[in-house]
């Protein structure tokens, strides 16, 4: 049986994403009235630009998360990634797993916490998230995940009803 979790967004990531869609706007805006008409390619450039990263960053949102038997299922506005969860050894919170991490590819902040981070506590990881004080971490054997229920004591106890499953198997 599925149980779903909602991926509520924190007040940074809203003030972030508020200030973000603001300043790409702002240059979108600035190439269509300040780019001079006679330069047509820098003034679709400009303009194309900003709107390209807010339509990105607006794919790869987090909107929530599916809890299956077999798989957490992340949820995205017109798709969703599968996780399995065969390899999974623990889960555990951890409010501060996405503070102070490096971004090695991915958006921090522009609708959500996704990509590749690393943190010296938590090694290389991929956040599927949107508030980070939220932070759930999921460790495999090959690979670290960190996402952001809405509820992350009861996610931690069906991932962890689940490993029982699974090491009574």
């Amino acid at each position: 049986m599925a149980e779903e979790f909602r991926a509520p967004w924190s007040r940074s990531l809203k003030t972030a994403s508020r200030i973000a869609v603001c300043l790409l706007l702002g240059i979108a805006a600035a190439g269509l009235l300040l780019v001079p008409a006679s330069m047509p390619v820098l003034r679709v450039f400009v303009m194309a630009l900003p709107a390209g990263i807010l339509a990105s960053a607006l794919l790869f949102m987090v909107s929530g998360y599916t809890l299956t038997a077999s798989a957490l299922e992340i949820e995205r506005p017109f798709w969703t990634t599968t996780v399995s969860l065969a390899d999974l050894v623990s889960v555990a919170g951890d409010a501060e797993a996405l503070q102070g991490a490096l971004r090695v590819f991915g958006n921090g902040g522009l609708f959500s916490f996704s990509g590749i981070f690393w943190k010296r506590k938590v090694g290389l990881f991929h956040a599927y998230g949107t508030d980070p004080g939220r932070a759930v971490v999921l460790k495999f054997k090959k690979r670290t995940i960190v996402v952001t229920p809405d509820d992350p004591l009861r996610f931690i106890v069906r991932m962890r009803t689940h490993l029982a499953m699974v090491a009574q198997q």
